[in-house]
């Protein structure tokens, strides 16, 4: 299976989100693959397109304004390009942000899913639908690892909405035989990962203290544990599932969980600096109801989509403090 579209037939997707972490590396990967990409993008004040810039002298590469929460605009983008593929990723991810904007967040997430997934039952009903599930629906549930039959105890506004999503994905899957699979997906890090994310936060902030740009590092909870992976690689997962002839659930992780503190100590140790010199918690960056533990088997994927993670732990810190390092330098040489 190469996945390469020949030219009497090019693949349209359709990706929500496209200008997040995921759904740049996504559109990466399908453009290589010789599909037309349609990029849908909430509109800002600011442009926040930085990550997609590269990628927009390629024609197959269309960019939409579109919003989670705007029917009208859904069921105009689907039916104005009939994609043979979605994939649903947009969504407020920020959890700690979810309990400030509940509302918003579970709107969003939830009734934005069933929006797209409307429009698609209708216009495009043969296509097939990926959506952005997370390992934080599992929430605090003390039963890990987690695989895709594990108990959902969603610990956060944000788990609560994708918690719905992912469940009516199933429903539609089932009542109206919709190819549409879930990806459930455990903490995916990458050099594009936002700025407020811990894994970006520490990586960023390793980079300016070594170059004499900040002296400390604000953190909340350094013991809570996650099972981190490279973005890159599971957006290769995403696209494997739609390639499947029977839809269906998948983990996607490593398999293998570490600490705030193990990142920050690897990131820290790799920069060449002192984790307590610079290090300071503070209490409002805690969570309301915090997710301790998350773990995930991956061997559903792995057997039945013969995928697993290419990046490791170690190599993710570092490749994420180099690039941050550079990208300093570089915002450094502006200052002056």
């Amino acid at each position: 299976m190469t996945g390469i579209v020949t030219a009497d037939h090019k693949k349209t997707a359709f990706v929500t989100g496209v200008t997040g972490q995921d759904g740049s590396y996504l559109v990466e990967l399908l453009l290589n693959k010789g599909y037309r990409v349609i990029g849908a993008k909430r509109r800002t004040s600011t442009i926040c397109t930085d990550r997609v810039d590269h990628l927009f002298e390629d024609k197959n590469f269309i960019l939409e304004y579109y919003d989670l929460n705007d029917t009208s605009r859904t069921w105009q983008l689907i039916n104005k390009y009939r994609p043979d593929e979605i994939y649903n990723l947009a969504a407020m991810s920020h959890v700690r942000v979810s309990f400030d904007i509940p509302e918003n967040t579970v709107d969003g997430i939830a009734m934005g899913t069933l929006r797209l997934l409307n429009a698609c039952k209708e216009l495009v009903p043969d296509s097939k639908f990926y959506q952005a599930s997370s390992s934080e629906m599992f929430g605090d549930n003390p039963n890990y690892p987690f695989n895709e039959e594990s108990k959902l105890m969603p610990a956060s506004p944000y788990a609560c909405a994708k918690v719905f999503a992912h469940n009516l994905c199933r429903n539609y899957r089932l009542a109206y035989n919709m190819h549409v699979s879930s990806g459930i997906l455990f903490n995916h890090e990458s050099p594009r990962r936002g700025e407020t994310f811990v894994t970006r936060k520490i990586t960023l902030a390793a980079a300016k203290i070594k170059q004499g740009l900040q002296d400390r590092l604000f953190l909340g909870n350094l013991e809570a544990k996650r099972d981190w992976g490279f973005a890159g690689d599971y957006a290769e997962a995403m696209w494997i599932m739609l390639q499947q002839d029977v839809p269906d659930d998948y983990v996607i992780a490593t398999g293998e969980t570490h600490t705030v503190r193990e990142f920050l100590e690897e990131v820290f140790s790799h920069a060449g600096l002192d984790v307590e010199k610079h290090l300071h918690i503070d209490p409002r960056l805690f969570r309301p109801h915090e997710v301790p533990y998350l773990l995930g088997n991956p061997e559903k994927a792995k057997n039945k989509l013969n995928w697993e993670p290419k990046i490791t732990f170690k190599k993710l810190a570092k490749k994420m403090y180099d690039e941050d390092y550079e990208l300093v330098k570089r915002l450094k040489r502006r200052i002056k």
